[in-house]
């Protein structure tokens, strides 16, 4: 599937920071666990995002051929004082500048190292924005806040997915992906709210090859319907499939099969 332009990744990055910015100064208790993360407050989860965005910026900046350590990044862990809103929002919304100007300024092809072996800026423009997408959702959830993305982005966020599912599946020879493997078995994901431009569905086939996948309507083992920003929170384990905005027609035992072995870190 054509991935979205260069400038609209920049775009939606600038906008997904502005929006996990809201967050952070909505009077949400930052100390309070994220459930969809429970490793981390929201205060960490926030840490984290920025975090990251400063070291692919970094790391697109310098056009870095090796990973850059996290030490070495200026600000890496945000400001000393913890509780600090005003503090956190200013870090965030200066490493969303970062990133963005950094991006823009390198340009699409421009030489960086990446885990994936794609070794250009364009690979970091895409994985920052679907990292914040998701992890503004974490976000948004933990402070009981709304959650919608645009359908463009969130039907790319869907697909990276599955392109990071087939990478493992390529180069990891010890993931739990490859516990998929077997008779032939189809998922089918639907979007009910969104038209035939963006052409939100997946049929994701398991079968003794591995996993393949291709934006597609047909019968499967089990589909899982709704309004695509669910669909996207439920395929990412953001929302429980008994969620009352989702519906799995079929084979749930295949889809719980498939959220608990196509992960990721």
């Amino acid at each position: 599937m054509t991935q979205l332009a260069y400038d609209r990744y920049c775009q939606e990055i600038a906008g997904q920071v502005a929006l996990l910015r809201t967050v952070v100064t909505s009077g949400a208790d930052l100390s309070a666990p994220v459930p969809t993360t429970p490793e981390w407050s929201l205060e960490e989860l926030v840490r984290h995002v920025g975090g990251s965005l400063r070291w692919a910026a970094l790391m697109v900046r310098t056009g870095a051929e090796d990973e850059i350590p996290e030490e070495r990044v200026p600000e890496y862990d945000g400001p000393q004082e913890w509780g600090d809103r005003g503090a956190l929002d200013a870090w965030l919304a200066r490493s969303g500048e970062l990133i963005v100007g950094d991006l823009r300024t390198a340009g699409p092809d421009a030489k960086v190292w990446s885990w994936a072996d794609l070794p250009h800026a364009g690979f970091w423009a895409r994985r920052m924005t679907h990292e914040l997408i998701v992890h503004r959702a974490d976000a948004a959830l933990a402070a009981g806040l709304p959650f919608e993305v645009a359908p463009d982005a969130a039907a790319d966020a869907i697909d990276e997915w599955l392109e990071i599912v087939e990478w493992a599946q390529r180069t990891d020879p010890e993931d739990s992906v490859h516990e998929l493997r077997g008779p032939r078995r189809t998922i089918h994901l639907h979007a009910t709210d969104t038209g035939a431009d963006t052409h939100a569905e997946w049929l994701i086939e398991l079968t003794e090859e591995g996993v393949s996948w291709r934006r597609d309507h047909e019968k499967a083992t089990v589909a899982l319907r709704g309004p695509l920003t669910a669909v996207l929170l439920a395929f990412y384990r953001r929302v429980p499939l008994d969620s009352p905005e989702v519906e799995v027609l079929g084979d749930r035992e295949l889809l719980e099969f498939w959220l608990e072995r196509a992960t990721f870190g």
